[in-house]
């Protein structure tokens, strides 16, 4: 067998067909999804590269993957050889961008069609993404990776059928599987997110062996596909949406409603919302949230940056 390119890009389906037949999801177009295995490059890498050849080095020690492991490099003449492939040296490189192999040329994974979307390094390694300038994860004080480990324990995800309602770089889907999750139903809309996902290697690949078919992510909204799931089909829930002001129907009590239709009685949900607009406006979006989820059938306060609550048994 031939061994495989380095930066060859491995093709999969993205979906599996999971739901009843009587409700047929609207899949959106399938996006690239297949699976970049090529060097990542962020500044500091850039420049501890750039310092052994200026001092004449033959062998680099570092990480092309985003700290998720550490590698030996070859400094050629021509390029870092590793994996047994040579790799042009990039030129130049800008701060706050995460690069890789295009083909052609180093270039940062982002991607505009409509909306600026980018991977963005963090100094905890896993990396969190920007749209519009906007990041979509908390770094601050925490890795983004361990940052979801948290919020995940909340729902106790061992043995248990999970909803992930907008999948991202899939950092709470790797977490449930890392828990012991029996099945992960990850649905994410954006298709230049799950390209992201592609090239992250932070992200969870659903065809992984360590996944055990355990991880089912479809390209689709989950405002579409909470009608094709049956009444308390799923344990936990896990609802991380984009703020209120970018996507309001996944915060109303009509969507709500269906999490609690989903939802078997006794189980958990947890639902970040961070805290937007508090300082500018006093609003307290977290009890805003929770006092709607009370009306949907949650018992429900405040945990964390978000809402931890749980689904009442019907009398």
């Amino acid at each position: 067998m031939l061994a495989r390119d380095p930066g060859e890009r491995r093709e999969r389906p993205l979906s599996q067909p999971w739901y009843h037949a009587r409700f047929p999801l609207r899949l959106l177009p399938a996006p690239d999804v297949s699976r970049y295995l090529g060097p990542l490059l962020t500044l500091p890498v850039f420049e501890s590269l750039r310092a052994a050849r200026q001092a004449g080095r033959d062998i680099w020690s570092g990480s092309l993957d985003l700290e998720r492991s550490r590698t030996r490099v070859l400094l050629e003449r021509d390029g870092l050889h590793w994996h047994g492939r040579t790799w042009p040296y990039p030129g130049t490189f800008k701060d706050r961008s995460v690069q890789f192999w295009d083909g052609e040329d180093w270039t940062p994974v982002a991607r505009f069609s409509g909306s600026l979307i980018k991977l963005v390094p963090t100094e905890w390694g896993a990396p969190t993404f920007e749209i519009d300038g906007i990041k979509m994860l908390p770094t601050a004080k925490a890795s983004p990776f361990e940052d979801a480990r948290r919020k995940v324990a909340l729902v106790a995800p061992a043995g248990k059928t999970i909803l992930d309602t907008c999948g991202g770089l899939g950092y709470y889907a790797a977490a449930c599987l890392d828990a012991g999750a029996a099945r992960i139903l990850s649905f994410e809309k954006h298709p230049d997110v799950l390209w992201l996902r592609s090239i992250n290697p932070w992200s969870p690949d659903p065809d992984a062996a360590s996944c055990a078919g355990r991880l089912e992510l479809t390209h689709a909204d989950i405002i579409d596909a909470i009608a094709t799931l049956a009444d308390a089909s799923v344990d936990a829930i896990l609802h991380d949406p984009p703020r209120f002001g970018i996507a309001g129907d996944l915060y109303s009590l009509a969507f709500y409603q269906q999490l609690a239709r989903v939802l078997r009685p006794g189980g958990r949900l947890f639902h970040y919302t961070g805290s937007p607009n508090r300082l500018t406006s006093g609003r307290d979006v977290p009890r805003e949230v929770a006092a709607r989820l009370d009306q949907a059938g949650f018992d429900a306060a405040p945990e964390l940056d978000g809402v931890l609550a749980l689904r009442r048994r019907r009398r």
